[in-house]
This record gives C-alpha cells, structure tokens and sequence, in this order.
C-alpha cells in the first residue's frame, strides 16, 4: 500500500493538544476507508502539521480528513521510507 506525507498549513498557529485531537478522529474514521494514519508532527509557532499515512491512494487518504475533523491538507506527496 502506498505511502503519502501530507501537510497542513494553519494561519496563526496550531496546538500539538488540538493536533491530538483530529488524530484521535482520523483513527476512529480510517478502518472503513482501508487506511492507516501512522504518525504526526507539529510545528506549534508555525502552524504546520506534518501526517504519515498509509492509504490506497490521497484521495482517500484526504476523505478520512475531511469526514474526521475537515482539516483537509494543503498538500500531499506519495513517499518511500528510507533508512
């Protein structure tokens, strides 16, 4: 299944505990959409949030987003981990 890295960019900021929070919902939507959210990571003082998914394609991957919490990203790169 295929890797993406998605990533979010929130005007004035963002808290790691609200991030926290649409994770919790991510994870309660992905089983029925065949997905995977595996990690999070935020950058509080420049409102970024940084998602690894798996997903059978962003489309669907953004859906779970969208259907979670509507914080959908801005972008998305499909990626392959290295060591």
């Amino acid at each position: 299944m295929p890797t993406f890295m998605d990533v979010h960019n929130m005007d004035g900021g963002v808290s790691a505990a609200d991030v926290a929070g649409a994770h919790q919902a991510d994870l309660a939507h992905q089983d029925q959409y065949g997905v995977n959210y595996k990690s999070y990571w935020v950058d509080e003082s420049n409102g970024k949030i940084f998602c690894l998914v798996d997903a059978p394609d962003s489309e669907t991957a953004v859906k779970v987003h969208r259907e979670a919490h509507g914080l959908v990203a801005d972008e998305i790169y499909e990626v392959v981990e290295g060591s």
